[in-house]
């Protein structure tokens, strides 16, 4: 009777084992991130992101976005290029030249549904500014809560448009702002580009801290030579912001993911790949 007493307890203190570990699995913070392809193009004339340098010069660019899980729901950072352009078999031409003709070989949509993320399942999301190429999808996304710089979202567009649908909910922010409270997602204020434009810090559990940049900075040489594209909105706060980021990286011991940078992402993992 002993030895099966002592079998007994064993197997329960197994049982009681497993369950505790199961009840602490899933462990708050940010859990994975997906780089979605939100559109590839060819930049006319790289001079406009870096003048006096590369004149004439053409360069490939990719947009991403970023599909966050944290463990209070999913969070998307940026929005690309609109998915209509998907069906464009020439592509999206800008009116400037030097500007990126853009093309869309895969929807966000597409990319979503792979990972059996609804649009309705993202409960939050950011964008970085308000350029085309970032905001193209957000009203795929109607009652997700928008992240985005009070600046940014009151800044006027084209024929002093909104930018946004007035009834897209929405919190406006002054400054960075830590989404859910614990540190892992952090929104980074670093105007410039535009008058209210912002950075994401993503702390994952394993790979560490990446800041993805948005356009703080387009590509790896404008970053390391810290040159400031000609139509930027301000020229001293964008340099403010590439070293408010490059504060942030040594605090935090962090990469940086450039959003435009095609020869970084052609390093990165893509989805259905993911980082955690």
């Amino acid at each position: 009777m002993n030895r099966l007493g002592v079998l007994a307890a064993a197997l329960l203190s197994v049982v009681v084992s497993a369950g505790h570990g199961h009840a602490q699995s899933g462990k708050p913070g940010v859990e994975k991130l997906y780089i979605l392809n939100c559109g590839e193009g060819v930049a006319g004339d790289i001079s406009r992101w870096s003048p006096g340098v590369n004149e004439g010069k053409s360069m490939d660019f990719v947009d991403n976005c970023y599909l966050i899980k944290h463990s209070q729901g999913w969070f998307l950072w940026d929005t690309g290029i609109p998915d209509a352009v998907a069906a464009m078999p020439n592509g999206l031409a800008p009116a400037d030249p030097k500007a990126v003709t853009w093309h869309r070989p895969k929807t966000l949509a597409a990319q979503l549904d792979q990972l059996g993320v609804k649009p309705s399942d993202i409960k939050a999301m950011a964008i970085s500014h308000t350029h085309p190429d970032h905001i193209g999808n957000v009203e795929m996304f109607p009652a997700a809560m928008l992240y985005v710089q009070k600046a940014e979202y009151e800044w006027p567009g084209a024929n002093n448009a909104p930018r946004f649908k007035p009834e897209h909910p929405v919190t406006e922010l002054e400054g960075d702002r830590d989404i859910f409270g614990d540190g892992s997602l952090t929104i980074l204020s670093t105007p410039g580009h535009t008058p209210g434009h912002q950075s994401l810090l993503v702390k994952l559990p394993h790979t560490g801290s990446v800041i993805l940049s948005g356009d703080a900075v387009h590509f790896k040489s404008n970053w390391e030579n810290r040159g400031v594209p000609v139509n930027n909105f301000s020229k001293d706060l964008t340099l403010a912001s590439m070293q408010k980021i490059s504060d942030t990286l040594t605090k935090e011991k962090a990469q940086l993911w450039i959003n435009h940078d095609k020869a970084q992402r052609d390093t990165l993992k893509m989805s259905p790949e993911f980082y955690d």
